[in-house]
């Protein structure tokens, strides 16, 4: 009779497991509406970037931390509009241009992701010359204030960004 507890535990465990293997993952979206887009796909096996898709919890999260990053660009004076945020959409074609025009650029898979006038080249290229070369593009867009290469030569190793899961 001492089992039926041992047989319980291990009956509650199961059930546990099962139900948190059946619990959905919260839903990720783009709840800033930070630019994110391809600019190229010539690496089909490249690991597609995360971007800037996040659940409710890590919005929440990040609500104050935005807030406080976009003005102090302003405060600063290294921006004309009180929030650095506002300057993305209008940097994006901008960006999307610089970068088409790089030789070599349909060659890799190359996502951006622009937050506050920060863009993150994420994906992979071909090599470093030409991982240096969409740097260098994208550092000619007025009001771009930091670049950040987040890509991977060739489509082998962990990347150095969050990668999509969904």
């Amino acid at each position: 009779m001492k089992a039926a507890p041992v047989v319980l535990l291990a009956v509650a465990c199961a059930v546990e497991a099962a139900a948190a293997q059946e619990a959905p993952k919260p839903e990720k979206q783009n709840w800033f509406d930070d630019p994110f887009f391809q600019v190229a796909s010539g690496m089909p096996n490249c690991p597609v970037p995360e971007g800037p898709f996040m659940t409710s919890e890590e919005r929440r999260a990040q609500m104050h931390s935005r807030l406080e990053r976009g003005t102090s660009c302003w405060l600063a004076g290294r921006c004309a509009d009180s929030n650095a945020y506002r300057y993305d959409k209008a940097l994006a074609p901008q960006v999307q241009a610089a970068l088409a025009k790089v030789p070599g650029v349909r060659r890799g898979s190359v996502w951006v992701v622009i937050q506050r006038r920060w863009v993150y080249l994420q994906g992979c290229v071909p090599s470093r010359a030409l991982a240096a070369s969409l740097d260098r593009a994208v550092r000619t867009v007025p009001d771009v204030e930091v670049v950040l290469p987040e890509m991977m030569i060739g489509t082998r190793g962990r990347p150095p960004y969050p990668v999509a899961t969904h």
